[in-house]
């Protein structure tokens, strides 16, 4: 596209600006940069910077202090946990796929579960006790992610007290799921057909214990930062970015509701029961970086209030169970915490060596070759602290993926970085950047 203007930048057209979504390496950038006649100052921000968390590359081009160009380089972190699930079992892609947004992994695991769920038929068949712990389980987990997001971002901008509030707040939900699973983080507690294991004794009172505390201490950071002139100056009108660019990118989570549309998967295509909860979707209309963030501060209550009312239904569901009645598919689940940390309890191994030949036979080839899937294809999804995480599933009737692919939201939501910061101050790069929330491993599996 051109314009009449001979004095125009190749940027400016009679569309409006246009704004620069592609990569491009070292040398190319350069030669571009150097064609032009302005003077530009090109800057690699990260990926050792701290904002960029070791492993995102932010490629600035510079007149003084203002942003003309952003690029974001990716690939630091590369896993290839994607391809690497298509060599194991449908069981063991769940210890795979937990570890892509690590600080989401109870939301890789449903999503991915709730996918292999589909391809088999089950999902009416997984137990409403098991349905019920992933939702509790998840909105732990959502609580953490904030707490991880609002920490760091405010350390970020120079605020250390949130970091060490918001860190405090996550150890409580990380003992919680070290009580449940055995692990902190990382868990592969959602299984193909529920749970891996049930409730631990007294975990409910536990829980309702813990949502008390960390609805008090919430407000330490609410009081500190929610109305601060500082806070407010480094956040306010920053990272712009309005309702038609979220959709031009495809952008979801809070991002997408900081420009005031009520998108929330929970609420918009329901999932392990979450029509039957009562919460709010919170949204503000700034377009901002404060509005992202007053948007996880509100959700933190109502991740609260819908573990509240999981802790109701558990109280109801005593000794149901929490893994779907068909052997063939049914991880063993009647487990309970061992030495080693999750799994190989003395009483379980017991029972399956004493109960019978054919028993030990079933366990040894369900746990080796695992179950098989009938093929065809699915796409699955769950609302992520982040976004629509969703998963493409292929069988091709085998015991492992023919094909996996996620739909990861930080991949999605870093192509908002140009639209964000280009025009503002590189002071400013680092609040967007932080209120995108972005998790490498998620966005390079």
């Amino acid at each position: 596209m051109s314009t009449t203007d001979s004095y125009a930048s190749s940027r400016e057209t009679t569309e409006g600006r246009v704004y620069s979504v592609t990569g491009g390496d070292w040398d190319s950038m350069v030669t571009e940069i150097g064609a032009t006649k302005e003077e530009r100052v090109v800057v690699n921000m990260g990926p050792q910077h701290p904002s960029t968390h070791g492993v995102l590359r932010l490629v600035l081009e510079l007149e003084g202090e203002t942003v003309t160009e952003a690029r974001s380089g990716i690939g630091y972190l590369h896993t290839g946990i994607e391809k690497n699930a298509e060599y194991r079992t449908w069981t063991q892609g769940v210890t795979f796929v937990t570890r892509m947004d690590y600080l989401a992994p109870l939301f890789n695991e449903a999503a991915y579960c709730l996918g292999v769920e589909k391809l088999l038929g089950i999902t009416n068949d997984v137990p409403e006790r098991a349905s019920v712990i992933r939702v509790m389980m998840m909105e732990f987990n959502r609580i953490s992610s904030h707490m991880v997001a609002l920490g760091t971002g405010a350390l970020e901008l120079g605020a250390l007290s949130p970091m060490i509030f918001a860190f405090r707040e996550r150890e409580k939900v990380l003992d919680i799921f070290e009580m449940i699973s055995g692990l902190r983080m990382n868990m592969a507690y959602i299984r193909p057909g529920g749970v891996a294991q049930d409730l631990p004794e007294n975990a409910v009172s536990k829980i309702r214990e813990t949502v008390k505390e960390l609805r008090h201490n919430f407000k330490d950071n609410a009081k500190m930062l929610i109305g601060n002139s500082i806070w407010i100056k480094r956040t306010k009108d920053i990272g712009y970015l309005d309702l038609a660019g979220c959709i031009t990118l495809g952008i979801t989570g809070p991002v997408l509701r900081s420009t005031g549309m009520p998108w929330d998967l929970r609420k918009t295509e329901p999932y392990s029961g979450y029509e039957n909860y009562n919460f709010d979707v919170v949204t503000t209309d700034t377009c901002d970086v404060y509005g992202r963030f007053l948007i996880r501060m509100q959700e933190l209550e109502q991740s609260l209030r819908i573990i509240e009312q999981a802790c109701d239904k558990l109280d109801g569901l005593q000794g149901a169970p929490v893994m779907v009645s068909d052997k063939k598919i049914a991880w063993p689940s009647q487990l309970s915490v061992g030495t080693d940390g999750m799994g190989n309890s003395l009483n379980h191994i017991r029972e399956i060596m004493g109960e019978s030949m054919e028993s030990l036979i079933h366990h040894f080839k369900l746990v080796t070759e695992g179950f098989r899937v009938p093929a065809g294809q699915v796409y699955s999804a769950v609302e992520s602290p982040r976004g629509e995480t969703g998963v493409h599933l292929v069988s091709d009737g085998g015991t492992r993926p023919y094909r996996l692919h996620f739909r990861e939201p930080s991949f999605n939501n870093l192509q908002s970085i140009s639209a964000m910061c280009e025009g503002s101050f590189i002071a400013d790069v680092v609040a967007a950047v932080a209120s995108i929330d972005p998790v490498m491993g998620g966005v390079d599996r």
